[in-house]
C-alpha cells in the first residue's frame, strides 16, 4: 500500500477540490500511484455529488424507468418517449442553485444553455423551456436581487436563443434566503431518424471538439455545486460560466445538420466537469478508452495548464465521435456556422482517458474510475422521524383562534374571511408571476397554445421537423402538455406523504389541460446527506416519489441531484433548505382542440368540484396557517391515489367530450383561492354555496383554504348538466359537488353559507389588484426606498 504520508498534497488541498481523505486514499489504490495535480482536479469534480451521485445513487434505483412510451431511460444526455405519429420528445431538468447563488444572472442564464445543450445532443430541436425557481423573502434586499438577476438571465438566454419559456412556478420563503433553486426544464421534438446516444465506439474513430473556445470560467464548477454556501463563496464566481445565447444558436443547427449526416458516432455536451465528464463519460460507457491532446483545443486564453483545460466549463461546447474518414464532413459543417471544429483525440482498445499535453502525458485513468466505478455511500436511515418533524405533527387546528361565519381573531382583531383572502393573493408565492413571464419570449416559433398564467400546465403545439423530399404531415393534432411542481412544506413536514403530493399535482395539472401524465424527469434539491436528518428527508422524498410514479403510471427518464443547498450563518451552522424534489411531467393531448385553461368561459356556466371539499382538506402545511398565523406545522395532505386516478380521469374525459369549458387543480390556498384565481383570469364572477358538514367538526377556515390532492374546479355549460351530473355520478359516486355558477363581471367572487349567510364578498378590482401586482408592487417599494 502506498503510504499517504507520501502524498504530494496537503489535507487542505485535498479538500479544496471536494474530495475526503478516504477517497484520495481509493484514488492511490486504483491508480497504484498518487496522483498528479491535473488527475486529482479530475477525481476532485467526477467524485462530486454533483456527477457521480455517490449519496444518491442507491435511493434512485427505486424509481420507475420503463413503460411503453418510454425510448431512452435515465443515463443518457435527455430522456425521451414516444408521442406517436412518428413524434419523440426529448426532456430533462437541472439544476444551476450555487452559481446563480454568487452571479445570479450568468448563473441562470448558463443554466438554460446547459439544459437546452443536453436536448439537442440527443438529436432534437428544443421547443419549450420551464423553470421552477425559489428565493428568500421578497422583502428582503437581497433577494430582490437574486430574484431579478435569475430571470434576467433566463429571459436574456431563452429569448436570444429563440426557445420559448413557457411556463413554470416561484416560490418565496425564508428557508431559500441565501440558497435559491433555478431548476430548469427544456422540451425537444427529435429530428434525427435514430436518437443520438453519448457511447463512444469504434476503435480509431476520431474524437472532434467542436463549439465554442475553453477558457479559465467556470473551474471547478461540479465540484462548487457540491459544496455548501459560505461568505467565502463570492470568491468562487470564476466557478461560474458565461454563456452565450447567440454561439449556442448556431450550435443547435450545426449539431442537428452534422447529426442528420449519419457521420456522428456519438456525442456529448461538455456540462459539468468540462473535457473531463465528456471524455471519461463516454469512453466507460463505450467500454472503450479516449486519447485526447489538449494542445487541438482552440483557447481564448494564453499559458492554460492542463489542471484548466480539463476543469473549466466554458459554454457552448460538444465532443463527438465522427466515423473514421468523415471528420471533414463535420468540420466543414461547424465552419460554415461560424464555430470551431478540430480533431482533438481518438478512440482507442484500452479503456482509459489518456490526456496530452505538449507532447507528454498529463493525465492518465481509467474511464470507469472516473465515470461509473465511482464512491457509493449506503448511509443509515433514522430509526424514526426526527424532533422537528415529530413536534410538528403533533400541531392541531384547536390551537387556533376560533372561526365563525365572519371570520377569525387574530391578536385580539377580527379578520373576515374577505381580508384574508385577499391577504393570501397578495402572498408573492400564489401571487400572479406576470412580472416574471412578461420578461420571458413565450411565443417564439408560434407553438405555444396556452400562454403563461393562463392554465395549469403548458401547451405546445407539436409541428414536425420534414426534410425536404418529405410531405407536410397535416394529418398531426396531438400537442404536449409540460409542468414543474413541487410544494416543499409539504416535503419538509413529511417527505414521503409530500413527495407523494408532487407527483400527483403534476399529473393533475396536466390533466386539467386534458393531457395524458406520461413521464417525469426530476431535481432533487436537498441539503447534505451526510447528516442524519438531511438524509432522511433525502431517501423518505425519493420512496415517496419512486411510489408517486408508480401509482400514476409515470416513469423517471432521468433528472439531476442538487445537494448541499445549504448555508453557514454567522456563526458558521449551515442552514438547509427545504427538501425541495421538483418533478417536471409530460402528457400527451391527442386533440389540440381539446383543451382548456383555468378561466370561466360563459356567464351562467355551472362550477363543479370533483373531489372532496372538505374531507381530504387539512390546514396543515397550508399557506394559510403559513401566511396568516406564521406557523409552519401539522401533517400535510395524504393522497389518495385511487381518487386521484378518478378524478384526474373524470377531468380528462370531460374535456375530450366537450363538456368541461375549464378546469384549474385546488393548490396553495385551497378552493377559495382557486375560485378567484378562476374568476381574475376569465374576468367572471362566480357565485358558490358552500355548507359546513356538522361532522368532524370542521372549521371554515378548513372548508375555505384547507389544502388537499384530488380536487379539480371545472365548469360546464347548463345545457350539459343532466349529462354530466350523470356521467360524475356514475364515475365519481358521491366523490364531487356542485358549488355554483359563473355570474356576470359585476358580482365578482361571492361565496354563501347554505342558509346565504355571505362568508366572501369581493370584486374582481379587488382580487386582481392584490394577485396581480404583489410582486412588481414590492419590487417597486425596494427600488424606490434604494433611490431614495
Amino acid at each position: 500500500m502506498i503510504p499517504i504520508s507520501d502524498a504530494p498534497f496537503s489535507p487542505e488541498e485535498i479538500a479544496a477540490v471536494g474530495l475526503k481523505l478516504e477517497e484520495y486514499e481509493e484514488i492511490v489504490r486504483r491508480l497504484g500511484r498518487h496522483p498528479n495535480k491535473a488527475e486529482l482536479g479530475m477525481f476532485g469534480v467526477m467524485w462530486s455529488e454533483h456527477c457521480c451521485y455517490k449519496n444518491s445513487r442507491p435511493l434512485l434505483k427505486q424509481f420507475p424507468t420503463t413503460g411503453p412510451r418510454i425510448l431512452v431511460g435515465p443515463g443518457e444526455n435527455a430522456g425521451v418517449v414516444d408521442l406517436g405519429d412518428g413524434l419523440r420528445l426529448a426532456f430533462k431538468i437541472e439544476s444551476h442553485n450555487h452559481p446563480s447563488a454568487v452571479e445570479p444572472f450568468q448563473g441562470a442564464a448558463t443554466g438554460v444553455g446547459g439544459i437546452l445543450r443536453d436536448i439537442f445532443t440527443m438529436g432534437a430541436r428544443p421547443i419549450a423551456v420551464l423553470n421552477s425557481l425559489r428565493f428568500g423573502s421578497l422583502d428582503d434586499a437581497k433577494t430582490q436581487r437574486l430574484f431579478s438577476g435569475v430571470v434576467a438571465g433566463i429571459s436574456h438566454y431563452g429569448n436570444c436563443v429563440g426557445v420559448p419559456t413557457v411556463g413554470g412556478e416561484v416560490y418565496f420563503d425564508p428557508a431559500y434566503s441565501d440558497n435559491p433553486l433555478v431548476n430548469v426544464m427544456a422540451l425537444g421534438l427529435m429530428e434525427t431518424p435514430e436518437i443520438v446516444k453519448s457511447g463512444a465506439s469504434g476503435i480509431g474513430n476520431p474524437v472532434l471538439y467542436v463549439g465554442s473556445t475553453t477558457g479559465r470560467d467556470g473551474m471547478g464548477g461540479a465540484s462548487f455545486a457540491s459544496a455548501e454556501l459560505s461568505d467565502q463563496s463570492m470568491d468562487d464566481r470564476p466557478a461560474v460560466q458565461v454563456g452565450d445565447p447567440f454561439l449556442e444558436k448556431s450550435l443547435i443547427e450545426a449539431c442537428l445538420e452534422a447529426f442528420k449526416t449519419g457521420a456522428v458516432v456519438a456525442a456529448q455536451d461538455m456540462g459539468a466537469a468540462g473535457i473531463t465528464c465528456s471524455t471519461s463519460e463516454m469512453a466507460a460507457k463505450g467500454d472503450v478508452g479516449i486519447e485526447f491532446d489538449l494542445d487541438k483545443i482552440p483557447v481564448r486564453e494564453a499559458g492554460m495548464v492542463p489542471y484548466e483545460y480539463l476543469l473549466s466549463e466554458s459554454q457552448e461546447r460538444m465532443l463527438f465521435v465522427a466515423h473514421k474518414g468523415r471528420e471533414q464532413e463535420l468540420i466543414d459543417i461547424f465552419h460554415r456556422w461560424g464555430l470551431h471544429a478540430v480533431v482533438a483525440g481518438s478512440v482507442i482498445a484500452e479503456p482509459i482517458v489518456r490526456i496530452l499535453f505538449q507532447g507528454e502525458v498529463a493525465a492518465e485513468i481509467p474511464a470507469t474510475a472516473l465515470a461509473e466505478n465511482t464512491p457509493l455511500y449506503h448511509r443509515e436511515l433514522l430509526a424514526q422521524p426526527p424532533e422537528y418533524a415529530q413536534k410538528a405533527w403533533e400541531w392541531t387546528p384547536d390551537s387556533l383562534p376560533k372561526s365563525t361565519s365572519a371570520g377569525i381573531e387574530i391578536q385580539g382583531r377580527l379578520q373576515s374571511w374577505n381580508d384574508i383572502l385577499l391577504t393570501l393573493l397578495d402572498t408573492p408565492s400564489i401571487a400572479s408571476k406576470r412580472w416574471v413571464y412578461r420578461q420571458y419570449d413565450h411565443q417564439v416559433q408560434n407553438n405555444t397554445v396556452m400562454l403563461p398564467g393562463g392554465a395549469d400546465a403548458s401547451v405546445i403545439r407539436l409541428r414536425p421537423q420534414l426534410g425536404e423530399d418529405e410531405e407536410i404531415v397535416s394529418s398531426v393534432k396531438s400537442a404536449v402538455a409540460a409542468t414543474v411542481d413541487c410544494n416543499p412544506r409539504y416535503v419538509y413536514l413529511d417527505p414521503y406523504e409530500g413527495a407523494k403530493a408532487v407527483v400527483a399535482e403534476a399529473a393533475r395539472n396536466l390533466s386539467c389541460v386534458g393531457a395524458e401524465p406520461l413521464a417525469v424527469t426530476d431535481n432533487l434539491n436537498f441539503g447534505s446527506p451526510e447528516k442524519p436528518i438531511g438524509y432522511w428527508q433525502l431517501a423518505e422524498a425519493c420512496r415517496g416519489l419512486a411510489e408517486g410514479c408508480r401509482e400514476m403510471t409515470t416513469p423517471v427518464t432521468g433528472g439531476n441531484v442538487s445537494l448541499y443547498n445549504e448555508t453557514l450563518d454567522s456563526q458558521g451552522k449551515p442552514q438547509p433548505i427545504y427538501p425541495t424534489p421538483v418533478v417536471g411531467m409530460v402528457g400527451l393531448i391527442p386533440d389540440l382542440t381539446k383543451i382548456c385553461g383555468q378561466a370561466w368561459q360563459v356567464n351562467g356556466d355551472l362550477i363543479y368540484l370533483l373531489g372532496e371539499l372538505s374531507c381530504h382538506s387539512t390546514l396543515g402545511g397550508s399557506e394559510y396557517l403559513a401566511t396568516i398565523h406564521n406557523t409552519v406545522a401539522g401533517k400535510p395532505p395524504r393522497v389518495d391515489f385511487e381518487l386521484e386516478r378518478q378524478v384526474q380521469q373524470v377531468c380528462r374525459e370531460g374535456i375530450r367530450k366537450g363538456w368541461v369549458r375549464s378546469a384549474h387543480d385546488c393548490a396553495e390556498g385551497g378552493v377559495a383561492v382557486a375560485l378567484a384565481e378562476c374568476c381574475i383570469t376569465g374576468k367572471f364572477g362566480a357565485q358558490i354555496q358552500l355548507e359546513l358538514p356538522a361532522q368532524n367538526n370542521q372549521r371554515w377556515d378548513e372548508i375555505l383554504f384547507g389544502e388537499g390532492g384530488a380536487r379539480i374546479l371545472v365548469s360546464i355549460g347548463i345545457e350539459q348538466q343532466q349529462t354530466w351530473e350523470s356521467f360524475l355520478t356514475e364515475q365519481l359516486g358521491h366523490h364531487w359537488q356542485k358549488l355554483g355558477k359563473v355570474e356576470n363581471y359585476d358580482i365578482g367572487l361571492r361565496i354563501l353559507t347554505i342558509e346565504n349567510n355571505t362568508l366572501i364578498k369581493v370584486t374582481i378590482e379587488e382580487m386582481s389588484d392584490r394577485y396581480l401586482n404583489a410582486i412588481q408592487t414590492r419590487l417597486t417599494i425596494h427600488n424606490t426606498t434604494s433611490s431614495s
